[in-house]
């Protein structure tokens, strides 16, 4: 069911160590639970209107924006384990050029720069104080950045960054749609191996940042670019 701030009280991955587990954690205060991840613009157009519907949004999601995100995060946990200076910049340009939609963007920079605060306040590190030159850096570069700090490896980052993207919108829908919480908690577990399958990809080491995984998912940004003009609404994406 949903925790006080709209998050799932879905169990977070158990081979995370409890200073990770924080990160994953719904109820971090870092703005997450105003953010639908595309679900809500999904549910206005009527593609997602019970447990089996979002059940395919969220393995779609998965597969396209949560995999790019998580591979993202991993690289941005590879990035900030290394020594300074930091390329924030080329890393965060990665971010938007596999971001097509303007609405998208600006909702991962308002995320990243929610968790940044957060993070500097949690677990300092001096890899965080340096994506303050972006001013509001990619959600995934934060996460991944915040997971170093925290002690985690790239894969952690990864595992971290595909569970939220499928925890959040399922919350979301719980709020949207009134569904029953245990049935959207049983998609949730029943995507479990799919969770750790976009990890591991996403977690591939590679040193060239252009070669991370950019699979696209167009019905995603039509409906974030058409949710920016929809009233009312609950989430902010």
């Amino acid at each position: 069911m949903p925790n006080d701030h709209g998050g799932s009280c879905a169990a977070v991955p158990v081979n995370l160590p409890a200073r990770l587990l924080l990160l994953a954690d719904s109820r971090l205060p870092a703005g997450g639970h105003v953010h639908s991840g595309g679900l809500e613009p999904a549910v206005l157009a009527g593609a997602v209107a019970d447990v089996a519907g979002l059940a395919g949004f969220l393995r779609g999601r998965l597969a396209t924006s949560g995999l790019t995100g998580a591979a993202l995060a991993a690289a941005a946990c590879a990035h900030a384990s290394a020594e300074a200076p930091w390329a924030w910049a080329r890393l965060d340009a990665e971010a938007d050029a596999r971001t097509p939609s303007p609405a998208q963007r600006r909702a991962s920079r308002a995320q990243g720069k929610s968790l940044l605060r957060a993070a500097r306040r949690t677990w300092p590190h001096p890899a965080l104080d340096g994506l303050l030159a972006l001013r509001e850096p990619h959600h995934p570069l934060v996460q991944g950045a915040a997971a170093a700090a925290a002690g985690g490896t790239p894969r952690d980052a990864a595992a971290i960054s595909a569970y939220g993207a499928v925890t959040g919108p399922a919350s979301a829908g719980v709020r949207l749609l009134g569904l029953d919480p245990l049935a959207v908690h049983r998609v949730l577990a029943d995507l479990s191996a799919e969770i750790d399958a976009v990890a591991a990809e996403a977690s591939r080491e590679t040193g060239d940042w252009a070669a991370l995984p950019a699979p696209s998912a167009p019905a995603l940004d039509l409906y974030a670019e058409l949710h920016r003009h929809a009233e009312p609404r609950l989430f902010e994406s």
